[in-house]
């Protein structure tokens, strides 16, 4: 701690190389930004070699490219597998810039080709219509990670090593992107690898100083108050710095490679026998102290130095395109003229545009050019072997006379697949501190919680050997998910409903990433992100408002149907069916919404199949149709959710029960996907189907788990979508009893009978008497609650039964 960085092995010819080889990847980096043509200036520059919209962010990429370079010399020198992640948002340029000179993009575009007319095509697409964008995304070769919105990288580096002993994910950190949230939670990460089966990640925080138009606060911290902040998280750090490339190149090449051979033998002492290996028994250990670089160079090094009388190079003015007015300033043109050809392109590139045989032959080959990892492309992905649920299914009886605790048998299941995956680990359950709340505590049987620190005599099921990921932050537990995702593994991340809030926007770019990588052929599809969102807000009565809010099925519902699905299992053995379609699906995010409560148990395991597979279905035993000669029902009860369908049985109970003439038909909604028309999402029911379930002219009374607004966004396009009428979430919240939930939120079986009684064709006998009955029953609940702090015998002790 505390070096300026120690020298390198490297020779003068190797570092005159190395240089070189750093100077084309800038060079190619300010060309993309710039030019349309003229790629290699071949002739004096002219405005019209120049794009007319200027896009892009030069003042990371030296930075960047630097330590591609640099990392390229470790790879030819140790063979090893490495995993390069940017966490600089915008550093889209200067990644494409190193995989087109290793060769990478060239073979997978074949178009942008190792000559002149393929350097033309570079520079012409960057920021372009139909072309690719300023920040490290999906057509990025080796990517894993996009860039724009910051803050995942060193989470996604961390998920991509978990049960990958092998692999260096070498992880960029931005100083302004540590200024978020997520990455500062992220340096915890040596406290969750285990060096005995987990590979290493690198971390390589990048200080140029500067954000987008101000000083970053890492930035402006001395060395020994940065280094003190990683080695307090259980890094070991060094920091190599300075303006001068020279002794820059030396000093970063000496940390890089003090680092490898500090993560070789810290792996090589882990795996051996003693605390920590798997399978050791070992429940306390210490926490490898991993190396990390903290490298501090000028923002936008090697531009311009002062524009226009402002100081550019070591300045925010660097952040994005340094010379802004090229195409009518001659002074700006000239000066971009005289920046570019300082890299002296005639000594990089031969008369055909190809980068000189001396350079090209710095780049590893084959799999070991970070740009072709196969990691990088969710390879090598083997499948999961799940289970047969019947192990795991629930007998329920007669429909709604069985209560169980609806997730405990799927954490029976994530603890087989725990058990199944030892020989070829490849599934984690990650979960805020709330395993053992959402009912999945049976993972413990199988595995600990993972935490690589000493251990207390009170601890419940920690070690070293664990592989259960809990920490009390949602955006880790995802992000860790996603790089394990990302790199061919398999999992699901369990949050309370109402926290995954806390991590949507990581949800929506993890959609965004998934819905432009299956537009590339030659990205290899990639298992799901699964979310379960359970201690649900209808449930979350003794938690209070904070703890009640449904909005991610808002958030999931905003993004392409190509890649989303939203779930709500009513019961066990529907979760069993959804969970299993989760598990084995790729290029999704399943959205998966239950509670965790003891809830009423409906559907048989081949009922449940059946009913996962349509999306949608009449349950006949709920409703009074059979046998009676009119066509379409008096009313339809529509419910999605646990806690709604219990309320619609509930409502339909008391319909047939108080008002027989009336022909009630109950429809279970399980997969929300199957609401819009078939050609507005692939799961949308055709119209035959759903006019089978919901008719084209029948009032509808709607019991869903969500905000209201959601369902109605669903419906659009349906047939007369205003007999849709919608109880659902209203933002209504308390600490409460469960009952009062429903109510407060006028979804109760009292609410939903009499919208029902509202919506139907005449007036039944037996309506009006129904009706007072309804408004006595809230009164009186409303009364009982505030008396007995409990709800009322009627509804605690209600069973589905056949009304008569």
């Amino acid at each position: 701690m505390g070096m300026a960085g120690a020298n390198g092995a490297i020779s003068d010819d190797e570092l005159d190389l190395l240089h070189r080889y750093w100077s084309a990847a800038n060079y190619l980096t300010v060309a993309q930004i710039y030019l349309q043509d003229n790629a290699l200036l071949r002739e004096p520059l002219r405005p019209e070699h120049i794009k007319p919209r200027l896009l892009g962010h030069w003042g990371t990429g030296p930075g960047l490219s630097l330590v591609y370079a640099h990392l390229n010399r470790l790879i030819r020198n140790t063979s090893a597998e490495v995993l390069f992640i940017a966490g600089p948002g915008h550093g889209g340029p200067s990644v494409v810039a190193n995989v087109y000179l290793e060769g990478t993009y060239p073979e997978i575009y074949p178009d942008v080709s190792r000559d002149a007319a393929g350097l033309r095509r570079l520079v012409r697409q960057f920021s372009t219509p139909g072309g690719v964008g300023s920040h490290v995304g999906p057509a990025t070769p080796g990517s894993i990670h996009e860039g724009g919105e910051l803050g995942y990288s060193l989470m996604h580096a961390t998920g991509a090593v978990l049960d990958n002993p092998d692999l260096i994910a070498a992880c960029v950190v931005g100083d302004g992107e540590a200024e978020t949230g997520p990455l500062a939670a992220s340096w915890t990460a040596p406290f969750f690898l285990n060096p005995a089966r987990d590979g290493a990640v690198l971390p390589i925080l990048h200080l140029n100083g500067a954000k987008i138009s101000g000083p970053t606060v890492l930035g402006r911290r001395p060395d020994e108050d940065v280094e003190a902040l990683l080695s307090a998280n259980g890094w070991e750090p060094v920091t190599v710095s300075g303006d001068q490339p020279g002794k820059v190149h030396r000093a970063l090449a000496g940390a890089l490679d003090a680092a490898y051979a500090t993560i070789r033998d810290i792996q090589q002492a882990a795996r051996g026998a003693g605390s920590g290996a798997p399978g050791s028994g070992s429940k306390r250990t210490t926490a490898a102290r991993w190396p990390a670089i903290i490298l501090r160079t000028p923002k936008g090094w090697t531009g311009p130095e002062s524009v226009d009388g402002n100081p550019v190079e070591g300045t925010f003015r660097a952040h994005q395109v340094p010379l802004s007015g090229v195409r009518d300033n001659p002074e700006h043109l000239a000066l971009l003229e005289q920046w570019m050809r300082s890299y002296r392109p005639e000594s990089l590139f031969d008369d055909d545009g190809r980068l000189l045989p001396e350079l090209a032959a710095l780049a590893p080959e084959g799999k070991l050019r970070m740009g072709a990892a196969p990691w990088a492309n969710g390879q090598p992905s083997v499948p999961l072997e799940i289970p047969d649920l019947a192990e795991y299914a629930v007998d329920p009886g007669q429909p709604g006379s069985t209560s169980i605790e609806t997730t405990k048998p799927l954490g029976e299941l994530f603890r087989d697949l725990y058990t199944g995956t030892e020989d070829n680990p490849r599934f984690r359950l990650f979960c805020p501190d709330e395993t053992n709340s959402n009912r999945l505590g049976a993972v413990f049987e199988a595995t600990d919680r993972c935490l690589m620190l000493s251990g207390n005599d009170g601890d419940d099921h920690v070690s070293a050997d664990g592989r259960v990921m809990e920490v009390l932050s949602e955006h880790l537990c995802q992000g860790w998910l996603e790089g394990y995702l990302l790199t061919g593994r398999h999992g699901f991340f369990a949050s309370y409903e109402a926290f995954a809030m806390v991590s949507a926007s990581m949800t929506v770019q993890h959609a965004k990433w998934l819905q432009h990588a299956r537009e590339l052929e030659w990205r290899s599809p990639v298992p799901s992100l699964n979310i379960l969102l359970t201690s649900t807000c209808w449930r979350n009565d003794h938690n209070g408002f904070s703890h009640q809010g449904p909005g991610l099925i808002d958030t999931v519902l905003s993004l392409s149907g190509e890649v989303t699905r939203i779930y709500l299992p009513p019961d066990t053995n529907t979760l069993l069916a959804a969970a299993e379609h989760a598990l084995l699906s790729k290029d999704y995010v399943n959205l998966v919404v239950v509670d965790k409560q003891s809830h009423p148990q409906y559907l048989t395991l081949p009922e449940a199949r059946a009913h996962a597979e349509a999306g949608a279905s009449r349950w006949e035993w709920a409703g009074n149709e059979d046998g009676r000669s009119s066509t379409e029902p008096d009313v339809v009860l529509a419910c999605a959710g646990d806690i709604p369908t219990e309320e619609t049985l509930a409502a339909a109970w008391l319909l047939q029960r108080h008002v027989p003439d009336a022909t009630v038909r109950v429809v279970n909604v399980m997969d929300a996907m199957v609401l819009p028309p078939s050609g507005v999402h692939p799961h949308g029911l055709d119209d035959g189907t759903f006019t089978s379930l919901f008719t084209d002219t029948c009032e509808v009374v709607v019991a869903w788990h969500g905000y209201a607004r959601s369902f109605h966004q669903l419906l659009h396009g349906r047939p007369n979508p205003e007999r849709f009428h919608v109880r659902g979430y209203s933002q209504q919240g308390t600490t409460t009893t469960p009952f009062d939930m429903v109510v407060v939120n006028r979804m109760s079986r009292y609410h939903l009978a009499l919208e029902a009684l509202r919506r139907m064709p005449r007036q039944f006998d037996g309506a009006e008497a129904l009706a007072d009955h309804c408004n006595q029953q809230l009164d009186a609940h409303a009364e009982y609650i505030r008396e007995h702090f409990e709800d009322l015998p009627e509804i605690r002790e209600w069973v589905w039964s056949p009304p008569g």
